[in-house]
């Protein structure tokens, strides 16, 4: 085997005989000089360009203005069509609704989000597939009944009588009666009653901006056949609302010292409802079974009424009324325009006979955003 040496130059004998760090250093400094070669040929390639253009011809100019202006007029016209929000806020609908000359601003929530609204196509297959989720986290223990509910979830709302039809979950095998005696949730009951006048101060103090404006900040109309029907939302399908919560901070800490408050899902709300002189709520169902709403009267004037499954009841202030308002139900207030508005304090509790598992699995499937 015969050895050829190889052939180096005096530099790369050099660079051998250096350091390591004498080598990096020079490699640096090579380096630089070879970016600020880069940098005089971008320079150069940018200086050659702007002198092409300047020397163009008028068409050429012309043809590359059209052009831009087409892409303009293309992404305005694809931001134009961009999807909106699915409803506006109270306000703009009041706006919008007196440029139309619709009296009250009775316009209907059409937002996909809307548990109480919206249509629920594929509902099933979606809380089955949040049941599952909730299993493999925790457990089946106890889910029986709200499988079984979620697996016939279309018989039991089509074969249910047209006096109770909950338009969104009904869960088997709860008693169903139009309304409950106060011992179905005692604690809760009395709480609220104890605190009555505190929860019809703090209503007074927002009441007094409505001689200000004739809709203001924080309260919500709604559809009604006749008369007037406001809200004034703490939690609304279970989530809170901050900047009202802020308005009666000592009703919205009573709702934490509540023990069967909904407040951790869509079918949980706390609000305070003003009824005005001549208005009727049409009837209708609320989603679920799974819940009772509460009532506390603030202002009850003579000649308001809640029917409930057919069965009349007056409210009372600084007293509870409980009903399932999964039945067919409707409200309104006929007393003379001097009495003032029907006011109440509404919130939504846990049914008695749904147990703390399936609460917690209830929470879980549907909670706000799921």
């Amino acid at each position: 085997m015969v050895w050829v040496p190889l052939r180096t130059t005096r530099t790369d004998r050099r660079a051998l005989l250096l350091s390591p760090s004498t080598r990096r250093t020079t490699m640096s400094l090579e380096w630089l000089l070879d970016w600020s070669w880069s940098l005089d040929g971008l320079r150069d390639f940018i200086a050659t360009c702007i002198q092409s253009f300047r020397d163009c011809d008028a068409t050429a100019l012309a043809a590359v203005a059209c052009l831009l202006v087409l892409f303009i007029w293309y992404c305005y016209q694809v931001g134009r069509e961009q999807p909106r929000a699915s409803y506006p806020t109270v306000n703009a609908l009041m706006q919008g609704a007196q440029a139309n000359g619709v009296q009250n601003g009775y316009v209907y929530c059409h937002s996909p989000d809307c548990v109480r609204c919206a249509h629920h196509d594929g509902l099933n297959q979606k809380l089955y597939h949040n049941l599952q989720e909730y299993a493999k986290r925790y457990s089946w223990s106890g889910m029986g009944r709200i499988h079984k509910g979620i697996r016939e979830q279309g018989r039991y709302l089509n074969s249910r009588p047209s006096i109770q039809k909950p338009e969104v979950f009904f869960l088997p095998d709860l008693p169903t009666v139009p309304y409950f005696s106060r011992d179905a949730q005692k604690h809760d009951v009395e709480l609220l009653e104890r605190n009555f006048q505190t929860i019809l101060c703090e209503f007074e103090t927002l009441y007094k901006a409505f001689s200000n404006c004739s809709l203001p900040q924080g309260w919500k109309m709604n559809s009604t056949p006749s008369g007037e029907w406001f809200t004034f939302y703490l939690v609304n399908q279970g989530m809170c609302v901050p900047r009202n919560c802020r308005r009666c901070p000592r009703t919205y800490r009573l709702l934490g010292s509540l023990r069967t408050c909904i407040a951790n899902n869509v079918f949980g709300n706390a609000c305070i409802s003003v009824l005005s002189p001549g208005t009727v709520i049409a009837e209708h169902y609320g989603p679920t079974n799974i819940r009772i709403r509460c009532h506390l009267g603030l202002k009850t004037p003579s000649n308001c009424e809640l029917v409930v499954g057919g069965e009349p009841q007056c409210w009372a202030e600084g007293r509870c009324l409980l009903f399932d308002d999964s039945f067919l139900h409707t409200a309104f207030h006929e007393g003379p325009p001097e009495e003032g508005p029907r006011v109440v304090f509404m919130v939504d509790l846990w049914h008695p006979n749904v147990a703390a598992a399936e609460r917690q699995a209830l929470d879980f499937i549907f909670a706000p955003g799921r």
